[in-house]
């Protein structure tokens, strides 16, 4: 299971940081996006990652730390994903507007010209 969340982070983080590098403002915000996603992914397995178990404390275990499950985790990538969407909210229409004013979509403004 962890290799598999591994190998999902880093897909994610590499198509972000390769989108980010892209010379339109949509490709810049898709890759902004998935590398949120990265994050979040990475963020969310430090909590716990057990399939078919109880998500906080298990029953037939003492009730210490050893066998606790940190919810932080979980709230912070709960309100990653919110900010994350109002970011993504607000960059396209920072793109409308961008688009609107000068007619390409380039991060440069000149259209890939000269």
């Amino acid at each position: 299971m962890e290799e598999i969340i591994a190998l999902a982070i880093g897909v994610l983080a590499a198509s972000g940081v390769w989108l980010l590098l892209r010379p339109r403002t949509f490709q810049v915000i898709m890759g902004l996006s998935l590398l949120s996603y990265a994050v979040n992914l990475f963020i969310f397995s430090m909590g716990s990652l057990s399939i078919g178990h109880e998500p906080i404390i298990r029953p037939g275990l003492p009730a210490d730390l050893k066998h606790y499950t940190d919810p932080m985790p979980q709230a912070l990538v709960l309100t990653a994903i919110v900010i994350g969407f109002a970011m993504t909210a607000l960059f396209l229409v920072v793109l409308l507007a961008s688009r609107g004013f000068t007619g390409t979509d380039h991060v440069d403004g000149d259209g890939g010209h000269g």
